[in-house]
């Protein structure tokens, strides 16, 4: 096991600067989620940690040896890539086993791994089997028993649960986080899903335009996000967010023709421009709240989401448990005002 740092790494395609700056610490056998929209760096970011990327400026460092000019063979990290990539013409075994072969290992030093690795993901009885023989999540279970043999410092994830259907990637977010329960390995896991880095993450950076937006523990980020960006882009469904003006004589917001109650306001002005933020399990219905409209209901079984009118804003509630509201019903909201964010309308900082 060991801790990785980045300081100050940028990196740059000709003229095009994709990371400006990123320093970044992760301790040693911590859970990192690299998450945000594509495009955003993330994936550059695993790969020059890899060694698979050129590093235009700053330094990386594995167990506090820095590694710009390391062999990516030599860096003692495994890496678990989205398209499996196993060799068709190898068995499972053989496959899990590649690595150490290639390392000159005896052959019985490498049957005690893979047989330790195969225990472990339950791939015992696939052990003979070529890839086109498995299922998506068992190709993939592959592909991280070939990361475990080899006993890395680092384990590296490249959104491995995109190939994978929604039940499948379910089941495979549980395996994932009990394998690095299990053997807590230090490791830095990509995604673009958030709900994939709410569920597994022991920290979450979230990355967009080449910058990390903020850094800290799923539901720090979740209930103080610093922005606007990490506000709309952590939980499912997505904040509502609407522009209005800032009452700190009265700690409310006035939008949408509606007063919104907010807590103590540690910074900001009176009347100041700004962009209301409220979960939509936060959004009570019940009455003597702001008045609204239902357009849609979508019953989940435990849940309902609703989506309302308010005034010219269409807005998502979370109804717990089954709603018997219908199109066209007029709801009043109540809005839990400790649960209630208020952004500058014009930086999008938290105030």
């Amino acid at each position: 096991m060991a801790s990785v740092s980045f300081s100050q790494v940028e990196k740059s395609f000709g003229k095009t600067k994709v990371l400006h700056g990123i320093s970044l610490d992760i301790a040693d056998g911590e859970f990192m989620v690299l998450v945000g929209p594509s495009g955003c760096g993330k994936s550059t970011l695993l790969r020059m940690l890899a060694g698979l990327e050129d590093i235009s400026g700053g330094t990386i460092g594995i167990d506090g040896r820095v590694v710009n000019d390391v062999d990516s063979k030599d860096r003692d990290i495994a890496m678990v890539f989205q398209s499996y990539a196993l060799y068709p013409h190898l068995t499972v075994a053989e496959n899990m086993g590649f690595s150490l072969r290639l390392r000159n290992e005896k052959k019985s030093f490498i049957e005690e791994r893979v047989s330790k690795a195969s225990r472990i993901l339950n791939l015992d009885p696939y052990l003979q089997r070529y890839p086109r023989e498995l299922s998506g999540g068992q190709r993939q279970r592959v592909a991280m028993g070939r990361a475990i043999v080899r006993d890395p410092k680092v384990f590296l994830f490249d959104e491995p649960l995109s190939n994978l259907d929604a039940k499948l990637r379910v089941a495979m977010r549980a395996e994932i986080k009990a394998l690095h329960q299990r053997l807590k390995t230090t490791t830095v896991y990509v995604t673009h899903d958030q709900v994939e880095a709410m569920t597994m993450a022991d920290r979450i950076a979230v990355m967009n335009e080449g910058r990390v937006e903020q850094l800290g523990a799923p539901l720090e980020l979740y209930d103080r996000p610093d922005n606007l960006f990490v506000a709309q882009f952590i939980g499912s469904p997505a904040m509502n967010v609407f522009e209005g003006t800032l009452r700190k004589s009265s700690s409310c917001v006035e939008a949408l023709g509606h007063r919104w109650p907010i807590g103590n306001a540690a910074a900001g002005t009176e009347g100041q421009a700004v962009k209301y933020g409220i979960r939509p399990e936060h959004l009570a219905m019940n009455g003597g709240g702001i008045p609204a409209e239902v357009v849609v209901v979508e019953p989940m079984g435990s849940e309902a989401e609703l989506v309302v009118r308010v005034g010219d804003a269409m807005l998502t509630v979370v109804a717990h448990g089954r709603s018997s509201a219908k199109p066209g019903d007029r709801i009043s909201l109540r809005p839990e005002t400790e649960n209630a964010h208020v952004f500058d309308a014009g930086s999008g900082k938290r105030l």
